[in-house]
């Protein structure tokens, strides 16, 4: 099948340039309904549909069954001409979907066991099938899907080769502890697996298990990892430790994997129909593009909600900016990638329904012929995707962390922003693609994101301080719709003409070669200017070291642990959590036993009891040492970790000898590195 066979549909009511091109039999010009299948068959599907997930836990092969639903899901949408783009829109529609379920999830007996989970999963499916009277079919697939998925593996490959590298925990410790983060999210991720739902169903008991600032943070992304991770397990033993660790990683770096294929395939997306040579310097240039800004930052630092909120929101720009020719697919997944927005990180969700809500203006001539089904979808929306924001910010007011101080200096992102933008504005100018509608939407939505950036700024200045931590939160959404964008360059590039019956080409090879040249110029600028290859760094660096995030992480030392690394590894295998106890970790500097703490009581299932000990904001010592003997209930056990430390414990109690009462004090084994 020919990567660029396209049937052009005609132009959408409301002025929408749709050239989706349709997935349908040559043969005859329209497929008719297929029968639905009698009652006897039906129910014989519908008991298949439990006994099957059965059969594969008992076995240990539940991993299958998430494979089956995508693949089920993708066979019955009928938008789409490539596998990969059903595989993609099934993809999408699943993860709302799945954060929407959630909630269901969490007050029925079974949480999040595979079997029950996939057993509704296919009856759905089933039932979709029936109604809608489609038999599952889908596209062949075509050099393009593989490349796609190829382009998303190897950056996320990339990414993963320092973990890889590893060859003790400890050193896969130490990479994970480059990120605070990534000591929050795993007891996130452990928590909502253990207890089978979003903690905040039931804030009271996940008080106990967890940190409270966690209880109504954003859960989304936790809560289909801890799900897709039961499936890996069959339902197995819930990881701990040294295993919790790792199979967080897992599903980290395949989160990103999911972000990198999110634009791939969304530039490509809006591109529309492209000649082979131009998808295949898209499918580079806008991996090329995600290595080479601060997108890897996202996995380095430990942001999975982030990254997960971040795919989803790109997957709806693609659909906002060319729609889909099927509107009811269009506006179920509008819907269902809203909800799971607002599930996984709303502050996306401001930006991204504004870009729906310009859509839906635009195409309103076209949605009055499904104004039941805009209803519908837009109660259900406006039900669940806020949701978790309502919570966060007038039941754990979290609205105070938006002018939050922090964060990396925001002078390359300034410099990705406008450098990039610079080039998409460029390419989206030229008349070619400007007198398509696609375009002129796009510049809608990126002057959304940017404009939501600029607001993130602005809280930030009127607060005092330089835009920082959420601005750049938002600045990753203006450059994710601006990796997008490349595609209007990529329409530009010239492509070896085709040969017709009056003028057949004599000489294919030799016509083709200036296209080709120019090309793979491109490619080769491309790679060098986002510091992939070559010597330049990229011209979005981030560090004094002359290079890009992604090769810094890439590059880096794995046998050099850190001093907290060591610590905690050590206090993790030598000194097991104690029922009803607090313990925790004491070391010279307040920042190092704050870190260290974090991520052993994350190991060890206890960042609720931890949290008195842990999350104050005093970290000078021997002040802090001191405030965690007054505050922290006892027994208390601490971990010493530094003689300073011991000092820091005999002067608080010298101070007020009250404080020994049920205090337990162990030094850290010998051979600890000072």
């Amino acid at each position: 099948m020919r990567a660029d066979a396209t049937k052009e549909m005609p132009a959408v009511p409301g002025g929408t340039d749709n050239r989706e091109p349709v997935a349908s039999p040559p043969t005859t010009p329209t497929t008719p309904a297929a029968r639905r299948p009698g009652i006897g068959l039906l129910l014989a599907v519908l008991v298949a549909c439990w006994l099957l997930p059965l059969a594969a836990n008992a076995v240990h092969a539940a991993w299958l069954l998430p494979p089956l639903v995508l693949f089920g899901t993708a066979s019955l949408l009928r938008s789409g001409r490539t596998l990969l783009d059903r595989m993609v829109l099934a993809l999408a529609l699943l993860a709302g979907l799945t954060c929407a379920a959630g909630l269901l999830f969490s007050v029925w007996p079974w949480g999040l066991h595979p079997v029950p989970v996939s057993g509704l999963a296919l009856t759905v499916l089933t039932l979709a099938a029936v109604l809608s009277r489609r038999a599952p079919r889908l596209p062949r697939p075509g050099w393009s899907d593989l490349a796609s998925v190829a382009a998303a593996a190897v950056a996320a490959g990339y990414l993963a080769t320092p973990y890889l590298r590893a060859t003790s925990f400890g050193q896969r410790l130490n990479l994970a502890m480059v990120g605070e983060d990534n000591g929050r999210h795993p007891a996130l991720f452990d928590v909502i697996g253990r207890l089978g739902g979003y903690l905040f169903v039931d804030p009271d008991t996940a008080r106990e298990q967890i940190f409270s600032g966690l209880v109504h943070y954003p859960q989304g992304w936790h809560l289909t990892s801890a799900l897709l991770d039961g499936f890996l397990r069959s339902s197995g033993p819930a990881p701990a430790g040294p295993a919790l660790m790792d199979h967080y990683v897992l599903w980290c770096l395949a989160t990103f994997g999911v972000l990198v294929l999110a634009l791939v395939w969304a530039a490509q997306h809006v591109a529309g129909p492209l000649h082979p040579l131009r998808r295949l310097v898209l499918i580079i240039g806008v991996t090329a593009l995600v290595l080479g800004t601060e997108l890897p930052r996202l996995l380095v630092a430990g942001y999975p909600s982030e990254t997960f909120g971040l795919s989803l929101a790109v997957f709806l720009v693609a659909l906002v900016v060319r729609p889909l020719s099927r509107l009811r697919e269009q506006l179920i997944l509008v819907g269902a990638l809203l909800i799971g927005i607002g599930f996984c990180y709303y502050l996306f969700l401001f930006p991204t329904g504004a870009m729906v809500l310009c859509w839906l203006i635009a195409d309103r001539r076209r949605l009055r012929a499904r104004l039941g089904t805009v209803a519908v979808i837009a109660v259900v929306t406006a039900a669940l995707a806020p949701l978790t924001a309502l919570l966060g910010l007038f039941v754990a007011g979290q609205s105070e962390a938006l002018a939050a101080p922090g964060g990396t200096p925001p002078v390359e992102t300034y410099n990705a922003m406008l450098g990039l933008g610079a080039v998409v504005l460029a390419a989206v100018s030229v008349a070619t693609n400007r007198s398509e509608s696609t375009w002129r939407r796009y510049l809608v939505a990126l002057a959304v994101a940017v404009l939501f950036s600029a607001s993130m700024a602005a809280v930030n200045l009127v607060n005092g301080t330089q835009p920082a931590y959420y601005f750049g939160k938002t600045a990753h959404l203006v450059i994710a719709v601006l990796i997008i964008g490349a595609a209007a360059l990529a329409r530009l590039l010239p492509v070896p003409a085709e040969s017709t019956d009056s003028e057949p080409s004599r000489r294919p090879i030799s016509g083709a070669l200036p296209s080709v040249a120019t090309a793979a110029l491109v490619t080769v600028a491309l790679l060098a200017g986002t510091g992939v290859i070559g010597w330049t760094g990229g011209f979005f660096h981030r560090t004094g070291s002359n290079g890009t995030w992604a090769k810094d992480w890439a590059d880096r030392e794995v046998r050099d642990i850190t001093r907290s690394a060591s610590v905690t590894n050590i206090a993790y295998r030598n000194y097991p959590a104690i029922p009803g106890t607090v313990t925790l970790v004491v070391d010279k500097q307040g920042l190092q036993g704050y870190r260290e703490s974090i991520f052993l009581s994350a190991m060890q299932g206890t960042s609720g009891q931890t949290e008195p000990g842990i999350y104050f904001r005093i970290y000078d010592e021997p002040a802090r040492t001191a405030e965690i003997l007054r505050r922290v209930p006892r027994p208390l056990r601490l971990i010493v970790a530094h003689p300073d430390a011991q000092k820091a414990i005999d002067g608080a109690l010298k101070a007020d000898p009250s404080l020994r009462e049920g205090l337990t004090l162990v030094p850290l084994k010998p051979g600890t590195p000072r």
